[in-house]
């Protein structure tokens, strides 16, 4: 890895723990995200960023558009600072989004709220009675691939065939109160998968090429009932085999702006890592034993080793197996650790990209000259989307 002693040191006078992020590497993952995608707009998925300050500056680079937001109240209070279109990525049964969201024009023409079922339209107007105004709606389409009794990929819609998409698409168009514009397929398992083996290889080309041919279908069955303004698809992992697809209008990715260290390990692109936690060393129970304050953030997931923070820097630092990354202390061990003193940093990097920043007010970004500019996190601006 880079030496990464300049974020140490140009963020040596800020309050510890602290969020610490790569600008250069954060923009040169921005720069490789737009080149993946080939001319196919890229929507930043929020929640792998959590920092509003960075969903604003990544919509100003060329080859961006939108936010996929995953909080309806999220969603507005981004429209309230000046975002025009976003993309719930998750249904919602917030009743104070959907009335913040039916009080405003500007809010109901900049969001399109996600669903999968007649029952979510049942549940929004239960909460903001019949009658309002109209919602935009996208349906999420599962994109899983499916191989006898295997589900490889995430649960998430029940709508699978294009004969349900379009049966949902028909009973949508005709419900008043709701405009049906577009249509989502995540492909978790190509998109969130490193290439860790020629089986995962096979398994993520057979379901590729399964989606190609099954998405043209959904198109097809839901553009007979409505007029499709957005077909979203897509990850971080899979910008340029789901972006060959002529039919897809734009691309999602947000992961790969910080390149936590789940997206190490992929064939096609090989991120920098840009975003960091900067932990104070406060004890040394041993010579080869640091132990920082603070550090237990484990990534939402199965549990295990991969959903752990790992020392990034200074290198030759790990977790103990006993301990792990603890709720108020975290020892770390190994040659390093003999030269680290009270009060120095270690540098932890988290295995996902925006969760550490749910624990965190401030993100210290640093250029490579050694500027910082401090800017909060959602949390630090008051901002719990949960």
């Amino acid at each position: 890895m880079t030496p990464l002693t300049h974020l140490l040191t140009a963020t040596r006078d800020l309050e510890a723990p602290l969020g610490v992020v790569d600008e250069d590497a954060l923009w040169a993952n921005a720069d490789d995200l737009v080149r993946r995608a080939a001319g196919v707009p890229v929507r930043v998925a929020s929640k792998s960023v959590r920092v509003r300050d960075v969903l604003t500056r990544t919509l100003q680079r060329p080859g961006f558009a939108g936010v996929m937001s995953y909080s309806l109240l999220e969603s507005c209070w981004l429209v309230d600072h000046g975002i025009d279109d976003v993309l719930l990525a998750y249904p919602s049964t917030s009743a104070a989004g959907f009335h913040e969201l039916v009080a405003d024009d500007r809010r109901r023409a900049a969001v399109t709220v996600m669903i999968d079922s007649v029952e979510h339209l049942d549940v929004i107007d239960a909460l903001i009675g019949r009658g309002h105004p109209p919602i935009r709606v996208c349906l999420d389409v599962d994109a899983s691939l499916r191989l006898g009794p295997l589900h490889l990929g995430v649960r998430r819609s029940p709508v699978h065939s294009a004969r349900q998409a379009g049966r949902v698409a028909r009973d949508v168009v005709a419900r008043a109160g709701f405009d049906l514009v577009g249509v989502m397929f995540y492909d978790a398992q190509i998109a969130g998968l490193p290439d860790s083996s020629p089986a995962v290889r096979l398994v993520k080309r057979r379901s590729a090429a399964e989606l190609l041919r099954r998405r043209s279908a959904v198109i097809d069955a839901v553009s007979q009932h409505a007029s499709l303004e957005i077909v979203n698809a897509g990850g971080t992992g899979s910008l340029e085999v789901t972006g060959a697809d002529p039919a897809i209008t734009e691309l999602t990715a947000g992961s790969g702006l910080f390149a936590p260290r789940l997206f190490d390990g992929y064939d096609a692109f090989t991120p920098r890592p840009a975003a960091f936690y900067a932990l104070p060393v406060v004890r040394r129970p041993s010579k080869d034993v640091a132990t920082v304050y603070s550090g237990g953030y484990i990534a939402s997931g199965p549990t295990g080793d991969s959903r752990a923070p790992v020392p990034a820097w200074p290198e030759g630092l790990s977790l103990i197996g006993t301990e792990g990354a603890g709720e108020v202390q975290t020892p770390v061990r190994g040659p390093a650790a003999r030269d680290l003193r009270i009060g120095d940093r270690v540098l932890l990097r988290h295995a996902k990209a925006g969760e550490p920043f749910e624990r965190l007010d401030t993100v210290a970004l640093v250029r490579g000259d050694g500027t910082v500019t401090t800017t909060p996190t959602y949390r630090g601006e008051g901002k719990n989307f949960g």
